[in-house]
């Protein structure tokens, strides 16, 4: 297998790996655990489901070190393209992880607040059930802060699928149009909160730009001239 082609595919597997483990941090255990605007109830269910709650803190962890080895394998499969580029799309990839990172702990202190404990014995039970209600909408706020680098990495990754000749052009474009969906949509979320929802069912078909750059990795690989595979 040719060089390129096999960078190709170990991108593309690490995107899977990524696209499994994501949704269930981020969507299935919130939409079973949290209650808009009701923090007794949040609070009862994560307690009641805490082994759940602990494992979406884990998935978002173990997300957001995959994602630098996605910025990785990209670097090696997209730098022959242009390396400042490359460098440029790894250092937004880092920044993301790192926002992803810090977010987490608004997790980990809500669960701290609902559990209780004898050092917070200085709050009754409904602050702390609003404390850790707190931290969990800020959590939110911190996801809506990542949208921005979610976005923004995606210019520079598309750019250089665009350039790079073995790789289709249209998911470049895609991909791009996508980086200006996410910073619309963390725009949304900052200054129109209540349009963030109908905003983000309109952009959807901009995001699955990213599932169909992981899926053309995962199948097709690099497409590579038939005197370079000679060559190789």
């Amino acid at each position: 297998m040719h060089p390129t082609n096999k960078a190709a595919r170990i991108a593309g597997v690490v995107y899977l790996s990524m696209v499994l483990v994501a949704p269930f941090a981020m969507l299935y255990v919130p939409g079973k655990l949290i209650v808009r605007d009701n923090a007794a109830a949040t609070a009862e269910n994560i307690l009641a489901h805490e082994m759940m709650f602990r494992l979406a803190i884990f998935g978002d962890l173990i997300g957001h070190v995959i994602f630098i080895c996605l910025g990785v394998a990209l670097y090696r499969l997209l730098s022959g393209v242009n390396k400042t580029w490359a460098l440029l799309m790894v250092a937004l990839v880092s920044v993301s992880a790192a926002v992803g990172f810090l977010n987490t702990l608004n997790n980990i202190a809500a669960l701290i607040f609902f559990r209780g404990g004898e050092f917070l014995s200085v709050f009754d039970n409904g602050q702390r059930t609003a404390l850790g209600m707190f931290f969990i909408k800020l959590h939110t706020q911190g996801i809506f802060i990542d949208e921005i680098f979610w976005g923004v990495w995606l210019f520079p990754f598309g750019w250089l699928v665009f350039r790079s000749g073995f790789l289709p052009r249209f998911l470049g474009i895609w991909l791009i149009i996508a980086c200006f969906g996410y910073v619309a949509l963390s725009a949304i979320a900052i200054f129109s909160p209540i349009y963030y929802e109908a905003a983000f069912k309109w952009l959807q078909p901009a995001f699955f730009a990213e599932l169909a750059i992981m899926l053309w990795l995962l199948i097709r690989g690099a497409k590579v001239p038939v005197l370079a595979t000679q060559t190789s």
